[in-house]
């Protein structure tokens, strides 16, 4: 899974010592960010199998796309799309250089794809991630290998992702071996969500509230 990077929307802090640990105040949470790019799509995704389900452009069902992003990520504290209004999101996903897909499996919307190429010559792999019961059955490689294809199916020559320690522990795996490699380390601090109730206090039972 992959989610949208915190560093943009938050304020520069002091730099991390060299060495040893830095306490949090209550109420944040923190993550190591591992930035991955890749410059050319592989043979994989070119050369792709026909996926079981089919992908819907998400353009203006606004409930759809938060009720899927929810189902994917509360369970890895995924909330920057839950913080922003009906508007802001509809305002991004109708962005005619971002491109946002449901994949539906036997009528069940199933995963998440965004994918913004708004920079001239790049492309962003913001959100890509499955429900938790579609898992562990390869589907996610196939869907990712689609992704890739499809960014480099308009005129960029660099797709990026960004995901991190919080993440399920299959995704950076699952990029390495679709050939992204990584580039940037970056620790991310933010409020943590399920205290401003965007997120049920029951999420993410294996990272505490503090």
């Amino acid at each position: 899974m992959t989610r949208e990077p915190l560093l943009a929307r938050q304020p520069r802090r002091p730099p991390v010592p060299r060495d040893g640990i830095v306490d949090l105040p209550r109420g944040k949470i923190a993550a190591i960010a591992t930035y991955l790019e890749l410059h050319a799509p592989p043979p994989a995704a070119t050369s792709r199998a026909p996926l079981p389900g089919r992908l819907e452009r998400l353009r203006d069902d606004v409930p759809r796309y938060r009720a899927l992003y929810s189902r994917i990520g509360a369970p890895w504290l995924w909330f920057t799309r839950a913080v922003l209004t009906d508007a802001a999101l509809l305002a991004q996903i109708r962005h005619p250089d971002v491109e946002a897909f449901v994949y539906v499996e036997d009528g069940v919307d199933t995963a998440l794809i965004e994918i913004d190429m708004r920079r001239a010559g790049e492309g962003e792999l913001v959100f890509f991630g499955l429900v938790p019961e579609a898992c562990g059955r390869g589907l996610g490689r196939a869907l990712l290998a689609e992704a890739v294809a499809r960014a480099f199916a308009r005129p960029i020559k660099r797709l990026w992702l960004h995901t991190c320690t919080l993440d399920h522990p299959a995704a950076m795996p699952l990029y390495l071996r679709a050939g992204f490699l990584p580039y940037r380390r970056a620790i991310e601090i933010a409020d943590d969500p399920r205290l401003g109730g965007y997120l049920p206090h029951e999420a993410a039972p294996n990272f505490p509230i503090l």
